[in-house]
């Protein structure tokens, strides 16, 4: 009985392990981003996914294919242009599977064969161009690049969404010859910002004089204008002043009586009498003013 017991649970055992293997095997958790392409002995049952998947042990095998876009670089290519300079470029190619299961009965490997028609494709667009055209028209050759390699990805479920340059080397002529140009454009511009500076200081420099002489002349004239001002006012003023005092001393004048004019007249004469030189000094009026000043009752 122990014995058969002891078979039991191995029998149990084995069927419990075989079990768990063939639900490890049937088992797929797929993401979003992926999908499985199935084939059931031998023959496509189209992509499965996402999310949980059941595959047949044995019977079904599944090969897994990435959705999202995807970058792959193409290293250096060395490229005849149109007017025969030898250049080498190389670039990056963008694409997306949108067909898993065309990516995967049609072509071994997509990548690789995209990567193979790369290279003739770029000399193809690179033999039709100028090295000129190839060195300022990127753009251009990204766009056709792009249409040559969608072109052939296309029936591979495969979508081509760019294609970017990343360098391109000239001739070591070429670049010589470049770095020349850009050594005598530097030095252009050099020359055009000084004298553009020097011109534009002159100006500044005339115009300062300019504003400073303008200043100057508008200070003198106003000064004039306040000296002259002055001076009339001061005038003015000179001139009241006078007027004044001869009103004050006619005023005067009309308060003082003919007698008070005759002895001012004597300290008058007496004070040319003062002087050291001989003076002999009788007045046409000497009688008329005695009579003013004894009266008429002295003449009789």
């Amino acid at each position: 009985m122990d014995f058969l017991g002891g078979s039991l649970l191995c029998v149990v055992g084995g069927v419990l392990l075989v079990g768990f293997i063939f639900l490890a095997n049937a088992i797929r958790i797929v993401p979003e981003y992926q999908r499985l392409v199935v084939f059931r002995l031998g023959r496509s049952v189209g992509p499965k996914g996402p999310g949980i998947v059941l595959l047949i042990p044995v019977i079904d095998r599944a090969i897994k294919v990435d959705l999202r876009e995807q970058v792959r670089e193409v290293p250096h290519q060395t490229s005849i242009t149109k007017d025969n300079a030898p250049i080498s470029i190389d670039f990056l190619w963008y694409f997306q599977v949108l067909d898993p299961a065309q990516s995967v009965l049609q072509v071994a490997n997509f990548e690789s064969a995209a990567a193979g028609i790369a290279g003739p494709s770029l000399r193809s667009v690179i033999g039709g161009m100028s090295l000129d055209a190839v060195l300022s028209e990127r753009e251009h050759i990204n766009l056709a690049m792009r249409s040559k390699l969608d072109e052939s990805t296309e029936k591979w479920g495969v979508k081509v969404t760019k294609v970017e340059i990343r360098e391109i080397i000239p001739p070591r002529d070429v670049q010589d010859a470049m770095n020349r140009q850009m050594s005598a454009e530097r030095i252009r511009r050099a020359v055009v910002t000084e004298s553009t500076g020097t011109r534009e200081a002159a100006i500044n420099v005339a115009e300062g004089e300019k504003q400073s002489n303008i200043l100057r002349a508008e200070g003198q004239r106003q000064s004039a204008i306040l000296a002259a001002e002055g001076e009339r006012q001061a005038q003015l003023l000179r001139a009241e002043g006078f007027a004044q005092a001869l009103e004050a001393i006619f005023n005067a004048a009309k308060t003082v009586d003919q007698k008070t004019m005759t002895l001012q007249y004597f300290e008058t004469l007496k004070s040319l009498g003062m002087s050291p030189s001989t003076k002999y000094i009788f007045p046409m009026e000497f009688t008329s003013m005695l009579d003013n000043f004894l009266g008429k009752d002295a003449k009789k």
